[in-house]
Formats: structure tokens, sequence, C-alpha cells
């Protein structure tokens, strides 16, 4: 097994970002892969203008790569936000708006996993009423995934990095998609498996996969420690794509890594042209 037996996709807010939004698919392709995802790419509007959509989708098809996963309206991301779907207010507002936006765009390009950040703690208010808040909203997000014949992923990011964020292991993380998955009566909610922020919380990797690759809906990677590509740090991702294969996981593995002091285009050559 290996590398060369997984489905590789690249995030596109993560690397090509050198370039312009529109020029990255065809980055991506020139690269060798065929599919991509995305953070949603309109930090300050949940809900751009069509024009932009279409464009976006234009970009897609002209480059010939697959869009297989989006993020929902997540603040702002790169930045100090990690999702809007627990915060009152403007931001839950916001989030509800985008939920429809995001699922019908996702829905005209064929991708089919859609992720929604759980927001940070905000302080003065009670996290209950953020986990309530949460759950109404999530509910409202795998409908609307369910609508397009998506999944709808729920993920865990690390302390260090996002110390106000509340889904800071895979226990916690999947702790809510089984609460939306009984509150919503769909089933579709899954965990997106980031093996990165995983080991950055210290959790068992191999423990993780084995306990929890049945509900897992989406796997990325990065190095650790820098999140730079494999090879620049020391898990044992090779490894570990290999159980999460042999646990039945067959999905996608996104390159959400950083490429380094170079072009994005250099950052691939631990992964041989065949496997992309």
């Amino acid at each position: 097994m290996g590398f060369a037996d997984q489905r590789f996709n690249v995030n596109l807010s993560i690397l090509f970002t050198e370039l312009p939004l529109l020029e990255r698919p065809a980055a991506a392709a020139a690269a060798g892969f065929t599919a991509v995802e995305l953070w949603w790419p309109w930090v300050d509007s949940p809900t751009p203008e069509q024009s932009e959509l279409d464009a976006l989708k234009r970009a897609l098809e002209d480059a010939g790569v697959q869009l297989t996963g989006l993020n929902f309206y997540a603040g702002r991301l790169p930045g100090p936000d990690r999702g809007a779907l627990s915060i009152p207010g403007e931001e839950s507002e916001r989030f509800r708006a985008n939920i429809d936006v995001a699922a019908d765009f996702a829905h005209s390009v064929g991708a089919t996993a859609l992720n929604a950040l759980y927001g940070n703690r905000v302080e003065g208010v009670d996290p209950d009423r953020q986990d309530a808040l949460a759950l109404e909203n999530l509910v409202l997000a795998a409908r609307a995934a369910d609508r397009i014949g998506a999944v709808l992923l729920i993920e865990a990011l690390n302390r260090p990095e996002s110390p106000l964020y509340p889904l800071v292991s895979a226990p916690a993380a999947v702790e809510v998609v089984d609460k939306v998955n009984a509150a919503s009566g769909l089933g579709n909610a899954r965990f997106l498996m980031d093996l990165y922020h995983l080991s950055m919380n210290g959790e068992e990797l191999p423990s993780v996969i084995e306990r929890f690759a049945a509900k897992t809906g989406h796997v990325q990677i990065a190095d650790n420690p820098g999140r730079g590509a494999p090879g620049t740090g020391t898990l044992p991702l090779e490894d570990l794509l290999d159980q999460l294969r042999k646990s039945g996981y067959d999905g996608w593995v996104g390159l959400e890594y950083k490429p380094g002091d170079r072009p994005s285009a250099e950052a691939f050559d631990w992964l041989p042209p065949a496997a992309r």
C-alpha cells in the first residue's frame, strides 16, 4: 500500500494562495491533480453575487478539476475566527444565510461534502447556549447537505492554535456528529479527521483511526511539526493512511498543508505524479 493507493485532493485555501482564487484550479491541474477542496472563499460575504459563484464554477470546469468539498461560511478564515454557527447574533445569522448558497453551489459543481466549523467560545456567553445554537444550525446544515446528496462534516481543530475552539479532540467532534444525526434523523453527519490537528492535540492517532474510521467522512493531512508537506515533520502519514484504508476508509485525502518558502507547485515532490 502507501501514498500511491490513496485519492488526494488539494486544498486551494492553503495551497496555491500565491495566486488569485480563479487561477488556482488550473494551477492544481497543472500539478497533476484532478480534485480540489476549498474553505469558504468569500471571507466577508456569506452570500456573494451570483457572478462570483459563476466565475469560480467556470474556473473549476475550465481547469477540468472536481471540487469535492467546501466549507460553509466560517468568519475570518484564515484569521481569528473558527466558524460562525455557534456565535449568537450576527455571525449565526450570516451562517444561516450561507447554508443554501453553499449547498446550491456545491451541488452545481458536484461537491458532495460540506464542512461546518463550530466556532469559538465567546466570552460572557453561556457555553450551553452556544451548544444549543450550534445543534440547531448544524441540523439546518445537515438538511441542506441531504437535499443535495452530500455529507455534513464536523471537524476537530487543535488547542494550541485554536484555544477558544471547543472541539479539540476526536471524541468531542464525534459526540457532536452523533448529536446532529440523532436530532436530524438523517444520519449524514460525519467526522472530518484531520491528522495534523489531532497530532497537535497529542492524540494517539492509530487509536483514533481504530475507534472512528467508520464515522469519518473526510481526511485531511499535514505533517507535524510545522504543518508542512509529508516528510517535513515526524508523522508516519503513509502508515496512518494505510491503516485508514484497511479500516474501510476509501474517500479523498485532502492536502491541507503549507508549502513553505517555495511555490506551491514545488510542494508535491513527496507524491509520485501517477498518484495525483
